[in-house]
């Protein structure tokens, strides 16, 4: 049977003040009315019944999940006492649907990406479905037409002169790239036969826990372990003394870089990661300026800026190119271009005397 699982242990750090400690960027409305946890499990309907949802997400955070995703049952959240990097997590979805269905082909998703081609999407999802079950030892992942020399993203480079004839979208990796500078993510550009990693896979859950034993066998003792106390009082307890064993490793790294049968389904998704302020711009509707302002704003020879104000009145005189933040308790100003920096402001709220701004 087919599964969904959604990644929702994220911290957001880039979309502080908004994004907090307790209210991290999946569960917030940043660019539509629902959630974007709440519009992940919308997006994924239509193929998955409600039932074959589970969510992965912080223990901190069930409280926040429950409220808004009322209408899933407790079985159907894995609690992180910690994050611990996607290969943890992803194993032990992985565990949790194999002692349930020992044929379970899952598919990962974040939580808080935006996709617009939504049909495109779908129809991706099926062919990824189909070719896991029949090439069951192959890992799946979703790789984005880029737009832009983006160093924001990781890359895969894909073998365009082979693909599975019933598959039009499959092809295999070539390699997988980090971040590039910004001169190497044009060259990617102008080669063509580099694609976004979007981190989101497709397997047989049987299929990864394979690879996780060949190169991550830490991870697999400790999933091992686990095992028998899936669906029992006893589970939690156990996985809090478990987790901090496991290595903190992403599935990219520890999985995908090194297994030998790997396909990519090539996808034009109308896809955004939403990962800076300067998305959020690149996304949101603009006045005759370029200006996209939200609150009470007043604006006066300024251009090109992004402002979301809260409770104060905010104006803004003879600017151009700056992201305005306000909530109750702080504010951010920062030049376009630049909010990928914003990390660096919580990395100094964390160790100085400002855990109230967390």
């Amino acid at each position: 049977m087919n599964y969904a699982v959604i990644m929702a242990g994220g911290s957001g750090t880039r979309f502080w003040p908004v994004s907090r400690t307790a209210t991290p960027k999946q569960f917030l409305a940043i660019t539509e009315q629902r959630t974007m946890i709440q519009a992940t499990v919308d997006r994924l309907l239509p193929v998955f019944p409600k039932e074959n949802i589970l969510i992965v997400g912080n223990q901190a955070h069930e409280t926040l999940l429950t409220e808004q995703l009322p209408e899933f049952t407790a079985d159907q959240f894995i609690l992180e006492p910690f994050g611990r990097n996607t290969a943890p997590a992803i194993g032990l979805a992985a565990a949790v649907l194999r002692k349930k269905d020992p044929e379970a082909v899952m598919l990962v998703v974040p939580s808080d990406q935006i996709i617009r081609k939504q049909d495109h999407f779908l129809e991706i999802v099926k062919e990824g479905l189909l070719l896991a079950k029949a090439e069951p030892h192959a890992l799946i992942t979703l790789g984005l037409k880029p737009s832009r020399p983006e160093t924001g993203y990781g890359y895969i480079q894909i073998d365009e002169d082979f693909h599975l004839d019933s598959y039009p979208n499959a092809f295999p990796v070539k390699t997988f790239a980090e971040k590039p500078n910004l001169e190497t993510a044009r060259r990617f550009l102008a080669a063509g036969d580099f694609l976004w990693n979007s981190g989101m896979f497709i397997w047989q859950a049987e299929t990864i826990l394979q690879e996780i034993k060949t190169h991550i066998p830490d991870l697999d003792i400790e999933l091992d372990a686990l095992s028998p106390f899936f669906g029992t009082s006893g589970f939690y307890p156990v996985l809090s003394e478990s987790y901090g064993r496991m290595p903190n490793i992403s599935i990219d790294y520890g999985i995908m870089e090194k297994a030998g049968l790997v396909f990519v389904l090539k996808a034009d998704l109308g896809w955004s990661d939403v990962g800076s302020w300067d998305e959020v711009a690149n996304l949101s509707h603009t006045d005759e300026n370029a200006n996209a302002l939200t609150g009470t704003v007043l604006v006066s020879g300024t251009s090109n800026c992004l402002v979301k104000g809260k409770e104060k009145l905010i104006a803004l005189v003879g600017v151009e190119d700056l992201i305005v933040v306000e909530t109750a308790d702080a504010l951010l100003i920062c030049r376009k271009g630049q909010s990928q920096q914003v990390k660096n402001i919580v990395d100094q709220l964390k160790i100085g005397d400002f855990g109230g701004y967390l």
